[in-house]
């Protein structure tokens, strides 16, 4: 990462202070970030976080920014975006506006370099995954930067822009059907006589650990399942069930539907 770069945020919600607060205990320092939100509670939180001053206006906060990170919920995108009319030509444009796509960042910014990101939720606790897709004005330099920044807040994977709407199916809404999962196990554990928050805790734990058997081994995760499903043991009558309920259906069925509708507002 070059020493003169400095990014300024456009909007410092829980994202961008999720993201400035991960390139803060990695690669980059104060001077190397910049922010602006036009909520003053949003700025204060930002500020509370990184310990990164907030300027008072968007034109403020641009000054000696080489790039932008638009960090703005979408339908707010375009309003966010008028006083720095013709400022962002030359800049690199990061975004993480869900469902506005490179064309449409190109028209409102006027700029060519853009990197367009779909993060998750879990990047605020430095556990983030998903992908990005660069213009093809964007440079190996840019790219090099873009990667800096993710890598500070989980793992994320180049792909070409028509598959980020599956990504977004999966890994951005994915929280949501894990946080389900949990539920669901808890109020399991709880009808069985635990205490709430045990099986809250238990069934949290659970996943964690799961996920990290899939991430750290070179075993399918059917492989794993069969590994915990003795012969006429408890755990294949569960999964038994889990089949008949057609669990892996309704899943991708969630995705299906996330995917549709994430398409559809890029149309927006």
């Amino acid at each position: 990462m070059s020493d003169n770069v400095k990014i300024g945020f456009l909007g410092a919600g829980r994202m961008a202070t999720a993201i400035a607060g991960g390139m803060l205990k990695a690669k980059f320092d104060c001077n190397s970030v910049a922010a602006y939100d036009c909520s003053a509670a949003a700025a204060e939180a930002f500020e509370k976080f990184t310990g990164v001053k907030c300027a008072a206006d968007p034109v403020v906060m641009m000054q000696n920014c080489s790039v932008i990170l638009l960090a703005v919920k979408p339908q707010f995108l375009a309003e966010a975006l008028l006083p720095l009319n013709g400022m962002l030509k030359d800049k690199l444009v990061i975004s993480i506006a869900a469902g506005v796509n490179l064309s449409r960042l190109g028209a409102l910014t006027g700029a060519s370099r853009i990197v367009r990101v779909m993060p998750n939720t879990p990047a605020l606790v430095g556990e983030g995954c998903g992908a990005y897709a660069l213009t093809p004005s964007a440079t190996n330099e840019d790219k090099l930067l873009v990667q800096d920044i993710l890598e500070s807040i989980g793992c994320f994977y180049e792909l070409p822009e028509k598959q980020l709407d599956a990504v977004t199916a999966l890994s951005g809404c994915g929280p949501a059907y894990v946080y389900e999962l949990i539920q669901a196990m808890a109020d399991g554990g709880v009808t069985l006589g635990l205490p709430r928050a045990l099986a809250q805790k238990l069934a949290a734990a659970t996943v964690k650990g799961a996920a990290a058997m899939v991430l750290n081994s070179n075993e399918h995760p059917i492989e794993l399942r069969d590994q915990v499903c003795s012969p006429g043991g408890a755990t294949i009558c569960a999964v038994n069930v889990l089949a008949a309920e057609k669990f892996t259906h309704a899943v991708v069925a969630a995705e299906l539907a996330a995917y549709e509708r994430s398409v559809e507002l890029g149309k927006n």
